[in-house]
């Protein structure tokens, strides 16, 4: 098959998958909104006002530091059932039942024990009490889609156990959903943005991937909540993707124009750029930027000759690969965005460690429209298996384990080994 059939075949079948799978987050979102005490968002917003906090130390052993050089997004999975998983579906109340695949009905469970490891150093290995620590008196937003919400529920769980009953609590409020640390004054924190800009998705639960209309020159309303967070973790691809152009506008006469994606996502990121720069404190602030999430969705591209997705996958992909979903042009844009940057944001490249894990998507083992699949549905995975989003524990552990070693190099008392 040529890369042009290949291009047009993508084309035709990407609006339909994203149309399809996208609409999950929708319905979860929803039933969050159901969940919602409204009266609560003033206290919520304003009660964490929180003045100066002095930093805690964190004791950081040998083991906690990466090598000066280490690229931790070159490398591969390796089999380890004895360390991971770092948190059961049972142990952590706090998933959504997108993402808890084997509870869901999910036979196999190998995909929860991989490992990602570096060539040529080691990840540090995750420790919770010292996450905790670090971000005492702090917020940590995760701005973006329903991939983002993914790794914000992968964070939560990663952290939660070590907190008491009674220490720590969950509130939804649309846009928003905030995890509190109480004795630590922390929190983590998800906001719905699925293009980082404004746009008439922001809504969270009464929005469709079907109708898109973005703003491109338009922030201002996000960033207001953004403000005053210690720590930003941004991430916008897979709703830009539904097809190859978007209705947007730009500039005051606020005419809506189509835009070919590329260009409308250049445009978007360079607002966002600007009001980093306008709004960001280095000193006191850190900004990371998540690389676009593959997706899975044609078999025939690691296994070629079928017609299949991720379903039934149960091995991670060994040796080179990159999905034709994972956009090139879109990747060099984020790059120069953050090249041309006045302040540092750190990229952090999950893609291509991503690109690997074929099998740990949610597949049929998910709900759509708030609902636990059927076995008729399941019966038909070329329809509804969802090979866009992950199951937890799963892929997005890995990536809060490299944004975790990240903030750790913030951290300068290092205590050598005796």
């Amino acid at each position: 098959m040529t890369l042009l059939a290949i291009d047009r075949r993508i084309q035709s079948l990407f609006p339909v998958a994203l149309a399809s799978f996208l609409i999950l987050g929708t319905a979860q979102l929803v039933l969050d909104a159901m969940k919602i005490n409204h009266s609560q968002i003033q206290q919520l917003f304003y009660s964490f006002g929180r003045g100066e906090h002095r930093r805690q130390p964190v004791v950081l052993s040998k083991e906690d530091r990466m090598e000066e050089g280490c690229n931790v997004f070159d490398g591969k999975w390796v089999w380890d059932n004895s360390s991971y998983p770092l948190y059961t579906e049972k142990s952590c109340p706090y998933l959504v039942k997108q993402v808890t695949c084997q509870r869901n009905g999910r036979p196999d469970s190998l995909y929860k024990n991989w490992r990602w490891q570096p060539n040529g150093c080691k990840l540090p290995r995750f420790n919770p009490k010292k996450l905790l620590e670090i971000l005492r008196g702090k917020r940590l937003v995760f701005v973006g889609d329903s991939i983002q919400r993914g790794q914000f529920e992968s964070l939560v769980c990663l952290v939660q156990s070590v907190i008491p009953d009674g220490k720590k609590s969950l509130e939804r409020i649309p846009p928003m959903k905030i995890f509190k640390a109480k004795e630590h004054d922390a929190s983590i924190e998800y906001y719905w943005a699925p293009f980082i800009i404004e746009s008439i998705s922001d809504h969270a639960t009464n929005h469709t991937v079907q109708k898109r209309l973005v703003k491109l020159d338009s922030i201002a309303k996000h960033g207001k909540e953004w403000k005053k967070a210690d720590i930003l973790v941004f991430e916008s691809y897979v709703w830009w993707m539904y097809k190859p152009t978007i209705n947007a506008t730009y500039g005051s006469n606020g005419n809506v124009k189509e835009y070919n994606v590329t260009t409308a996502y250049r445009l978007a990121l360079e607002t966002w750029a600007n009001w980093i720069e306008s709004n960001i404190n280095p000193q006191t602030q850190k900004v990371l930027f998540m690389s676009m999430s593959p997706t899975h969705l044609w078999s025939w591209e690691w296994k070629p000759g079928s017609d299949e997705n991720c379903f039934n996958e149960t091995k991670p992909i060994q040796g080179p690969y990159w999905g034709t979903g994972s956009n090139l042009e879109i990747m060099k844009i984020v790059e120069d965005v953050l090249r041309d940057l006045k302040i540092d944001v750190k990229f952090l490249n999950i893609t291509q460690l991503s690109e690997f894990r074929k099998d740990a998507h949610t597949s049929v083992f998910t709900e759509r429209r708030g609902k636990l699949l059927t076995k008729e549905q399941r019966s038909d995975p070329k329809t509804y298996a969802d090979c866009i989003h992950w199951c937890l524990p799963g892929v997005p552990d890995t990536w809060n384990e490299i944004l975790y070693a990240y903030l750790l190099q913030d951290y300068r008392n290092f205590v050598p080994p005796q």
